[in-house]
């Protein structure tokens, strides 16, 4: 660790860092009202509104959005002339999954080898946190250089888009210089890294309809169309015999000219069983950030125990886009529906239809801000350089704020690194990747604050 006054600044606050952490995390705030009490994420929201007022941030408030949840903003003044930068956070979570499977409590923050693991450690939660410890740092050396916004989102997980619509209608709320996403992560931990690319997404329900209702399969079976099965060609046209995605007119092509992804650290992180190949063609960045990719993420049909001897009526699936930047959402979606239509066989009756979508994000990283960002990268990560890299998920609010703000500069840095396990069992968050990107932010506060005075 850099020898830097921010970064012994940084290092000194760890130890309470890690009691507020504990204290974010024991809220099981999932925006899903069905399963968790919305009293949860009221008390997270109120806790991260109670930081900031500590912070000395001014107009804090709770933003109810038009989803349902809130948001939580703030802001803190800087001195005349400053820039202002947005930095941003989410404090809702997944679901736990299988609690039984965590080998420490879900929502307890606990140590273990050398990590703390929780739901939300690392995101979100741990974004905030990271965000209070750089201004903390920079109080304790000299003050804050810039204008500071926080906005701490209450439903990102669940995509429902509250507060990409609350900024459509406030857009004067968000107004900066530049963004700091804190909800990306390292490519390798301890390689300082910007997400430079996200894809975006389309969600497609399916339903099949041969029959008007199920038969026995022992009398009709072998003439009576079987809706599983239709369905179950149409979702194996989706893929080439390599496993390529294959979506009548989309093109899967296209190649990844930055930081490359070496395919054995690739099986590891996503622990590929050992002799199972992997899918597709082109390099593990060409796969990952710079083609689209089909997922089947569930099908509605009747489980193995209970199975009844049966020609199935009618069968559906929810099925999942990934869209690299280049690529269109809407057209994509209008191919994806077309190709799901087409090759339905039998003359089965289909219905498709769309039930989520999101812009992929493409960040200017020629821009001034991204300087400043790997010059303090360098003093946070000594020896290292930064690296950019893209995400194949998506955080739809990125592409909001660039089409509100479109001469702001947006970076995405954070705590997700591969072996933070972000949305399954056993989620953990690296204590030194958090003092490290603390003290990073906070430099690049110092850095882009120089930036504009020249």
């Amino acid at each position: 660790m850099s020898t830097h006054p921010i970064a012994e600044t940084v290092a000194s606050l760890m130890p309470r860092a890690k009691t507020e952490l504990a204290e974010l995390v024991r809220f099981r705030s999932v925006a899903d009202w069905a399963q968790f009490p919305k009293s949860e994420s009221e008390g997270a929201a109120n806790w991260v509104a109670d930081a900031l007022r500590t912070e000395g941030f001014q107009d804090v408030a709770l933003l109810d959005t038009p989803d349902g949840t809130q948001s939580v903003y703030g802001y803190l003044p800087g001195p005349a002339g400053a820039p202002t930068v947005l930095l941003y956070a989410h404090y809702d979570v997944q679901p736990p999954l299988d609690d039984a499977a965590w080998i420490s409590p879900a929502f307890e923050l606990t140590e273990r080898d050398g990590r703390w693991y929780g739901r939300g450690a690392a995101d979100c939660k741990g974004g905030f946190i990271m965000h209070l410890l750089a201004l903390r740092a920079l109080k304790a050396n000299g003050g804050v250089p810039v204008g500071v916004k926080v906005i701490v989102e209450g439903s990102e997980e669940q995509g429902t888009g509250g507060l990409q619509q609350y900024a459509e209608a406030h857009p004067e709320l968000l107004t900066s210089d530049a963004i700091v996403i804190g909800d990306a992560g390292n490519f390798r931990l301890g390689l300082p890294t910007v997400t430079a690319t996200l894809r975006g997404m389309t969600l497609v329900r399916i339903q099949v309809d041969t029959l008007a209702g199920n038969l026995h399969s022992g009398m009709f079976g072998g003439a009576a169309p079987d809706a599983l099965a239709a369905l179950i060609r149409v979702l194996d046209s989706l893929r080439a015999e390599d496993g390529s995605t294959t979506v009548d007119g989309l093109t899967a092509d296209a190649v990844w000219e930055g930081l490359q992804y070496p395919e054995g650290d690739f099986r590891d992180d996503a622990r590929v069983l050992e002799g199972v190949d992997l899918i597709g063609d082109g390099s593990i960045s060409d796969r990952l950030w710079a083609r689209p990719a089909v997922t089947v993420l569930g099908i509605d049909c009747p489980p193995v125990v209970g199975a009844t001897p049966s020609v199935h009526a009618s069968a559906r699936a929810l099925i999942s886009l990934r869209v690299p930047p280049g690529m269109d959402t809407v057209e994509a979606n209008k191919h994806l529906m077309a190709h799901l239509e087409a090759k339905t066989p039998w003359n089965a009756r289909v219905k498709v239809e769309q039930v989520g979508s999101g812009q992929p994000f493409q960040a200017d990283t020629a821009s001034p801000a991204y300087a400043s960002m790997a010059a303090a990268m360098q003093v946070a990560y000594p020896g290292e350089e930064m690296q950019a890299a893209g995400m194949g998920g998506s955080i739809p609010l990125c592409n909001t704020l660039q089409t509100l703000y479109p001469d702001t500069e947006i970076l995405l840095i954070g705590l997700s690194e591969p072996e933070a396990q972000i949305h399954a069992v056993n989620e953990s968050v690296s204590p030194e990747e958090l003092e490290r990107l603390s003290v990073a932010e906070a430099l690049f506060l110092i850095n882009y604050a120089e930036s504009k005075k020249a």
